[in-house]
């Protein structure tokens, strides 16, 4: 498998942002009431995810470690204004729907992990298939929960009706509730999947994060020895100098 189509597979399956990582929760419960805010909402933080991927791995030998986590602040959130203003003026709808969510892609724990796991570290190419895979698996995800909050609270899809009339809806899964039972109920498929998988002897393990490790059980220190060991040999050697 090519570096790009991994870095695709991985966030898509591996390490899917939302069923495998949990993260960006709060985008995925608030804003997944239809099968069209979850597909508009995934479809942004995608954009965004990539272009500051692409970003931050072109310019991570000229920015500094200190000043990293702002200057990654400053380059997601002038994407984020663009893609804004590109809602507002075409899809004034979406924009609407998704409200404060889409100026909260800004400190987005999925846009900020891959930029500190991995945009700030490989090249400008598999960074970009990074944040492309990281999207997509964001946007499936929240598309999926979408899809099935609107069918059983709305008996809708897409805004059209797949449901009889005679079918009541089931009004708690448009609320904040439903997107908890329908989050559960697809990450536990997502397990037993898995699950089974390895089972059969399938290999259903993550690829990682950029550094061959799975952050969750690792044990050694390199990821932040990349960070603060230049900081702390440079301290070490004032000390001696004084």
């Amino acid at each position: 498998m090519n570096k790009a189509a991994e870095r695709l597979y991985n966030g898509l399956i591996q390490e899917n942002p939302t069923f495998v990582l949990m993260l960006g929760m709060c985008p995925t419960l608030a804003v997944t009431t239809s099968a069209m805010n979850g597909l508009g909402m995934g479809l942004t933080t995608m954009v965004v995810l990539a272009l500051s991927n692409l970003m931050i791995s072109s310019l991570r030998k000229v920015i500094p470690d200190r000043v990293r986590i702002p200057a990654f602040i400053v380059i997601i959130a002038s994407f984020v204004t663009a893609v804004q203003l590109l809602l507002e003026a075409y899809l004034p709808s979406l924009n609407d729907a998704l409200g404060v969510y889409i100026p909260l892609i800004v400190v987005n724990c999925i846009i900020l992990g891959r930029a500190e796991s991995y945009a700030y570290s490989n090249p400008p190419i598999p960074s970009l298939f990074d944040g492309i895979g990281m999207g997509l698996g964001f946007t499936m995800a929240l598309t999926l929960i979408g899809m099935f909050r609107e069918i059983l609270g709305a008996g809708t899809i897409f805004d059209f009706r797949i449901m009889p009339e005679a079918y009541t809806p089931i009004g708690i899964f448009v609320m904040a509730p439903g997107a908890f039972f329908v989050l559960a109920a697809l990450t536990a498929t997502q397990n037993h999947i898995k699950a089974a998988r390895e089972r059969a002897g399938k290999d259903a393990s993550r690829i990682g994060s950029g550094c061959a490790q799975d952050c969750m059980t690792c044990g050694d220190s390199a990821c932040t020895k990349r960070f603060y060991d230049e900081h702390t040999d440079r301290q070490e050697d004032v000390k001696e100098e004084k």
